[in-house]
């Protein structure tokens, strides 16, 4: 799609280009725009120059999008699309590509005759990429020509410029972050290539690439790169999230269908987990809220494999109550809708509004299933003895949690003995460490300041929730006093399960473990719970990790505490004069228990010299991925994991 003959460019010209409002306040408000300034701010002036890229491969003038990172963190994003028009704009007179790349709300996108359907939907998109770099480049190859222009904080310092004969199509467009705006001014690779594979899966036939100028090859001198390409589109996406689970049926459903101009696509499997996991996007914006798509989704599935097991008697013999939760325990799905005019709840677009969109997915969800129920008995029984055994097991998990919620919420009392509480009642300056040991955990009780830390120690490793059914998490005793230390609760509403933290006691949640390997795989159980039982907890920002020191480099009575290598360098260097010093003594702290109340409180408890780190979810689909392939049953991937990070990977001897 490169040779300008190819593809016509329909009426998208320069009167295509409808502005609305001036770009004044962008500068003054840049977190009204992109979110914030910090490095999600930064990561977002990439997307929206890719979404319009990706509006142009919608509109099926684009087959591919090439992103560089330049040494100077700088970004080029160039597309084959038709290229932003470059003509008079009659209104505006001046040059429709600097109309696009000043004006707040300019864009063919509000023209329903250019863009049918649109990602970036609020026009703000690159004019607000220009406002808040400090130097922007538009180069455009269209209609047998190469123009440009150049811009300094939003403002053109020259008109376009005309740079001679082309036989190229498309926009490429390079940026400098303006250090005036953004502190942290570094990309970090990994989002960038997480959001271009989502988009390849979400665009199939686009390819998207992502090439790193700033990481070279030692021995063949080439950039960092990767590409992406689907053919399969969600069929693939599906199977790569669930990599690391077991499929009960030979392959994914999926459905494609359009009504009224809305576009609805879905791919779903079963697996043998225990997880629901329903991903849901419209215009390729992941909508982490869900909305009606997400209930049209919802209600198609219950709606048919219910009927289909009634119908076949199936639920009358296995003597159960089954309920729409049931349906989508081990359910893997994505909900992808194409909306001419989408309605989203709330700023960040987290909830689609339509409220037609719900019965379109509904029925087109639902007669691709009972056609795949009809054409494939086998495997929709295999799915219904699922939704069987799931149901079975939450009716026992409800018993289980009746239990360990009958102190908490029927008497209020019943804290858990090995809880040393804190003597604070204000949950919004209360900490819980959840310590590693019984001895790190006395360790910590003598260390604490009791005004307002508690500690509860866990004895050994908590139970691997990815791979247990829900009945034995509600069974298990560090489960147990972490559901009643907290003061949380798991409630039915409106047919979905919930944690209520009206009553949670502490705002401070922290996991403090050893520095070796277990300590780590502890860590990275007790945050597995967390993620798939407790994850309101995470996304309020209750959840920390503690940080205690890997070393402490000691010269007599003066000693210092390291937190990594470099550090600990950096200490022996200082206390040995640059010379070899045998009284310069460095000791490994391989575990909690190695520090005295004192150390520990100084290092890894005082609010004044200790170092938390908060878990976020930036990406849920790529945190569950990451989860189910770290604690899941499968080995290949986990081993492939390992293989790929090993150099990351320090051994300590």
């Amino acid at each position: 799609m490169s040779e300008n003959d190819d593809i016509p460019y329909g009426d998208y010209g320069a009167n295509n280009i409808q502005a609305l409002e001036g770009l004044e306040a962008v500068r003054k408000r840049p977190g009204m725009y992109i979110g914030s300034t910090d490095a999600k701010g930064l990561h977002h002036l990439v997307w929206e120059v890719v979404d319009n890229s990706i509006d142009e491969h919608l509109a099926g003038y684009c087959d591919r999008v090439d992103v560089f990172v330049h040494k100077d963190n700088s970004v080029t994003v160039k597309d084959n699309g038709r290229g932003i028009p470059t003509g008079m704009h009659d209104k505006l007179q001046k040059s429709a590509l600097e109309v696009v790349m000043t004006v707040l709300h300019a864009g063919g996108k509000f023209d329903k005759d250019t863009y049918k359907v649109s990602g970036g939907l609020h026009g703000v998109g690159v004019s607000c990429v220009n406002a808040l770099s400090s130097y922007l480049r538009a180069e455009v190859h269209r209609e047998g020509k190469m123009f440009e222009q150049e811009y300094r904080q939003g403002k053109p310092v020259a008109d376009v410029r005309l740079l001679g004969d082309s036989n190229l199509r498309g926009t490429t467009i390079t940026f400098i972050p303006d250090d005036e705006i953004f502190a942290e001014r570094v990309y970090d690779f990994d989002t960038l290539a997480k959001r271009l594979r989502e988009l390849s899966y979400l665009n199939k036939g686009l390819t998207l690439s992502i090439t790193d100028e700033r990481d070279t090859n030692e021995e063949t001198g080439e950039f960092r790169k990767v590409e992406f390409h689907s053919d399969g589109g969600l069929m693939e996406f599906v199977k790569f999230i669930d990599q690391s689970r077991t499929s009960i049926i030979d392959a994914p459903i999926h459905v494609t269908s359009k009504e009224d101009n809305v576009e609805v696509e879905v791919a779903m499997q079963y697996n043998t987990g225990y997880q629901e996991n329903i991903y849901s996007y419209v215009n390729n914006i992941n909508t982490r809220e869900g909305g009606t798509h997400v209930a049209g989704f919802r209600r198609a599935v219950t709606r048919l494999f219910k009927q289909y097991g009634e119908d076949n008697g199936m639920f009358t013999r296995a003597k159960v109550n089954v309920s729409g939760e049931d349906f989508r325990e081990g359910l893997t799905a994505i909900v992808s809708v194409k909306v001419p005019e989408p309605q989203f709840k709330g700023q960040t677009k987290g909830e689609l509004g339509n409220s037609e969109v719900t019965g379109i997915v509904s029925r087109s969800l639902g007669d691709a299933l009972k056609f795949f129920l009809e054409e494939n008995p086998g495997q929709a029984k295999r799915i219904i003895d699922k939704v069987i055994l799931a149901a079975t097991a939450r009716n026992a998990a409800e018993r289980a949690r009746e239990m360990v919620q009958r102190k908490t919420v029927l008497t209020g009392g019943g804290l858990p003995g090995k809880l040393s509480d804190c003597s604070s009642k204000d949950p919004s300056i209360s900490e819980l460490f959840l310590v590693e040991g019984d001895s790190a955990g006395g360790t910590a009780k003598q260390g604490r300041d009791r005004n307002f830390q508690a500690i509860l120690p866990l004895r050994g490793k908590i139970l691997n929730v990815e791979k247990a059914m829900e009945h034995r998490i509600y069974e298990n005793e560090e489960i147990k006093n972490m559901f009643t230390a907290l003061g949380v609760s798991i409630q039915d509403k409106d047919g979905e399960r919930i944690l209520n933290i009206d009553k949670l006691r502490y705002h401070k949640v922290v996991v403090m473990c050893d520095a070796d390997v277990d300590g780590s795989h502890i860590t990275t159980l007790i945050l597995t719970f967390f993620f798939r039982y407790m994850r309101p907890l995470i996304e309020q920002g209750y959840i920390f990790i503690a940080a205690p020191p890997l070393y402490q480099v000691r010269k007599g009575k003066e000693f210092s505490y390291c937190w990594n290598d470099e550090e600990r360098i950096s200490a022996i260097e200082f206390y040995s004069k640059g010379k070899e010093d045998a009284n310069v003594k460095v000791q490994r702290y391989k575990g909690l228990g190695e520090m005295n109340a004192e150390q520990l409180w100084e290092t890894t408890m005082d609010p004044l010299s200790r170092t938390l780190r908060r878990i976020t979810i930036d990406d849920a689909l790529e945190a569950d991925r990451i989860f189910s392939m770290l604690m899941g049953d499968d080995v290949p991937p986990r081993r492939q994991f390992i293989e790929e990070n090993a150099k990351y990977a320090k051994i300590d001897v």
